[in-house]
Parts: C-alpha cells; sequence; structure tokens
C-alpha cells in the first residue's frame, strides 16, 4: 500500500497538467489559432461541476458552469496555459493518449469527479464514448496503478472502466483521496458503507448473558 500512497492525489501539489484527468473521462478540448486551448466537460449532476470548477480554480484556471441540453457544463476560456495539454491530447480533430501516459492520483480524483460511479461491489470510470481509440490504452494506464481493470459497456450506454474487488476498491479510493461534500455514491465503498449502515460494526457480537449470584441474606443479585 505504501506504493499506492506514493502516488495518491495528495502526494504533490496540484498542477494544471492534473486537468488530463477530465479528458481520461468525457473531457473535451479544443485549439484555437494554434496559441490557445478551451477545456469542457459536461457531467450528470451539479454537484459535480462544482467540485471541478474548485480544483480548476486551485490549479489557476478559472471555468465557468452553463447548462448545455439540460447537463451541466463546466468551460474554460481560450488560453495560452492550456495549449500544451490539448497538442498532448489532440491528434488532427481526434483525441487520443498521449505516448506513455501514466496516471496520477490527482488525474484520477479528477476523472472520478468529471465521472466515476460506485456501484455495491465495483466502480465505474466512464470513458468518451466518441473517442473509442483511447479506451484501451486508459485501462492499460490503470493497471499500471497496480488496478487491474476491464472495459465494459453498462446498462446506460457508454464505456467505461470497471473495477472489482474490495482490495482494488479500497487502494483505488486511497488514490482519489478524501471525496468533496454530497459525492453522492461517486466515490468507492460508498454505496457499501450506505447498505450497511451504522449498526453494521454490531454484526456478530454476541449479547452478553446475565448472570445471577446469590448473595448473603438469601437476596439475589442480577450482574450483566
Amino acid at each position: 500500500m505504501d506504493q499506492i500512497s506514493f502516488f495518491s492525489a495528495e502526494a504533490s501539489g496540484p498542477r494544471p497538467a492534473d486537468l488530463a484527468g477530465v479528458l481520461c473521462g468525457p473531457g473535451q478540448i479544443e485549439i484555437f489559432g494554434r496559441t490557445a486551448a478551451r477545456l469542457s466537460v459536461a457531467v450528470d449532476e451539479p454537484w459535480r461541476a462544482r467540485a471541478l470548477a474548485a480544483e480548476f480554480t486551485c490549479r489557476g484556471i478559472g471555468a465557468g458552469v452553463v447548462t448545455e441540453d439540460g447537463r451541466p457544463l463546466l468551460r474554460t476560456a481560450f488560453r495560452v496555459g492550456l495549449i500544451g495539454l490539448a497538442n498532448a491530447w489532440c491528434s488532427g480533430q481526434a483525441k487520443v493518449v498521449p505516448r506513455g501516459f501514466r496516471l496520477t492520483g490527482a488525474e484520477l480524483r479528477l476523472w472520478a469527479l468529471a465521472a466515476g460511479r460506485a456501484g455495491e461491489r465495483d466502480y465505474l470510470l466512464a470513458m468518451d464514448e466518441q473517442a473509442p481509440q483511447t479506451h484501451a490504452a486508459l485501462a492499460d494506464a490503470l493497471g499500471c496503478l497496480g488496478l487491474p481493470c476491464q472495459v465494459v459497456t453498462p446498462r446506460g450506454g457508454g464505456s467505461a472502466i470497471r473495477v472489482t474487488g474490495r482490495r482494488r476498491l479500497a487502494a483505488l479510493g486511497e488514490l482519489l483521496g478524501a471525496p468533496p461534500p454530497a459525492t453522492e455514491g461517486a466515490w468507492p465503498g460508498q454505496h457499501e458503507a450506505e447498505r450497511r449502515g451504522p449498526i453494521a460494526g454490531l454484526r456478530g457480537r454476541q449479547p452478553r448473558r446475565a448472570r445471577s449470584r446469590t448473595l448473603p441474606g438469601s437476596m439475589t443479585a442480577t450482574i450483566w
């Protein structure tokens, strides 16, 4: 677990390069005149947009939230500081995973904020439906972090990376770091904790039986 901790989201300070995490998911990046780029990502819930906006801000990249097709859309302005990210992730008009790409905990955290969802026994990281050429490389990158995974098609459609197994999910949670407020089942283990509830810790405990002891004078006391 020490190796996992080294790559966790808290292991290093925030960097603009961490924003590659949203490109692992449904994020899009546009280049303007070869000198600036704009990053955007459509999400399913408002809390995701708020959490991502905070992550962008702490990396010195401002982003606004608008509604497009009924969904929150987080979008930056065209910025010179994003051109390097765009050049790495674009080949012509297509999104590509940079050669030799290695996921960090911070990138994985942003991916989870954009498109991660916890099940009872698994965790899904949604990918870009319009960029199937990125899927295998992203699964390989996650595997390099010690998290073997599968590319699957969830019931709701699209493509996602699936991580299963209690130990793997625990390792994934450590990589992601603490969840932001109101994550609504988007963090590893949240559904399991909700399902078990607060009395889970009492399971397996046997009630203590009362013992009777006869005291002098024919008095009987019940002792727990």
